[in-house]
């Protein structure tokens, strides 16, 4: 059991080892999001982008395993307020699971928050998807999408990147917790998820490519 235990402990430290620093890692975020938006055919359906509450991306979510699996990625989480999206919190992402595993694999997430209850649960310290909040493999084309009952059922719908292939994704188990350490570094003080979230700390200038890009293909409803 010590074993196994050191095994994870030496797999995730080798995944806080490969991090990107904030303003960086917006970047790769805001690289991510156009590459998914601008996607011809099989992208991220129009129609339910401009119904999202809010939308949580995760470059490079990281998953280990040899013998315990885990996953671990850090990310942001925008929400609209009014008519603009709102600056970005920052997200850790985290789980794991026990079994028979080896291998390694990389995958960029995109997430959206389809409705109030969702972006209530997203602006709390953590919660579980598919526990806490309901959630759902994204339907992936750019149209039609709205015309399914989906919405009817999923709070969140989960999307994944993964050597170039995107398609609707399943993340249930997974916690979503605040990351203040890495909202102080990018907003240069402390600051609350919460109020990030709701619009009430105006976007860090490292920022504006992300917000813009998704403004680009989202714009904010009147």
């Amino acid at each position: 059991m010590f074993r196994t235990f050191l095994i994870m402990g030496l797999a995730l430290g080798v995944l806080h080892g490969q991090e990107q620093a904030p303003d960086e890692r917006l970047r790769t975020a805001t690289t991510v999001l156009h590459e998914i938006l601008s996607a011809p055919d099989k992208g991220l359906p129009q129609d339910l982008l401009a119904k999202a509450q809010c939308v949580m991306i995760v470059p490079g979510l990281k998953k280990a395993a040899f013998l315990v699996g885990g996953e671990y990625g850090r990310g942001f989480a925008l929400c609209r307020r009014g008519g603009d999206w709102g600056g970005p919190a920052a997200i850790k992402f985290g789980g794991g699971s026990f079994g028979a595993q080896i291998g390694g694999e990389s995958t960029d997430v995109v997430m959206l928050v389809m409705n109030r209850h969702g972006m209530e649960k997203l602006a709390s310290d953590k919660f579980t998807i598919g526990g806490d909040a309901s959630a759902a493999a994204g339907p992936v084309g750019r149209t039609g999408a709205a015309d399914t009952d989906i919405l009817l059922h999923a709070e969140i719908l989960s999307y994944s990147r993964t050597r170039g292939v995107f398609a609707g994704i399943s993340l249930d188990g997974t916690v979503v917790s605040r990351d203040g350490s890495e909202d102080r570094k990018l907003y240069g003080h402390k600051v609350r998820s919460q109020d990030v979230l709701t619009g009430d700390v105006p976007a860090p200038a490292a920022a504006r490519a992300l917000v813009s890009e998704l403004g680009r293909y989202s714009p904010g409803r009147q």
